[in-house]
């Protein structure tokens, strides 16, 4: 018996005595709030006056210059300009545009021309200086051989979207 109790006294010893080494290390968190990315028109896509003849398509280039193909005559009168968009964000940062990408109506009543093929002057590696950016943005417009007179507008608008890379 007084086997035993040794064992059992000498199996409690080395049970009790084990200890598990350990460490411990502590870590700190961080944010940083950047300036949200923004976006805001500064000038609407302007045609100006054109005569439509026997149609064809007018094309609106970022940097406001118009040309045509086909039998549309570009006339006096009116404004034309590209679409201008001021960006404004975090600078250093870079960011991505996205374009109208599919056909809309631009109406006067019941008659229709379709505008599509939404161009911008800007570059896919632009990063924000000095906290804003300016982009313009093109189109082409096809005209209706004889298309009735009037002023032809979108009803709705059309949406350029900005996100950061």
């Amino acid at each position: 018996m007084k086997n035993i109790h040794t064992l059992i006294g000498i199996l409690t010893l080395c049970f009790s005595s084990m200890s598990f080494a350990q460490a411990t290390a502590t870590f700190n968190a961080s944010v940083t709030i950047i300036q949200p990315i923004g976006i805001t028109t500064t000038s609407d896509l302007k045609f100006a006056n054109v005569d439509a003849k026997n149609g064809g398509e007018i094309t609106l280039s970022p940097n406001s210059t118009r040309t045509t193909s086909g039998d549309v005559a570009l006339s006096d009168g009116g404004i034309v300009s590209a679409a201008s968009f001021e960006i404004t964000g975090e600078s250093g940062y870079t960011y991505a545009v996205s374009l109208p990408g599919d056909n809309y109506v631009l109406s006067n009543g019941s008659e229709t021309m379709e505008i599509n093929n939404f161009t911008t002057d800007f570059n896919s590696d632009n990063t924000l200086t000095a906290g804003s950016q300016k982009i313009n943005v093109g189109a082409t417009l096809k005209v209706n051989p004889n298309q009735t007179p009037g002023n032809y507008v979108n009803q709705g608008g059309f949406n350029v979207t900005v996100n950061y890379n």
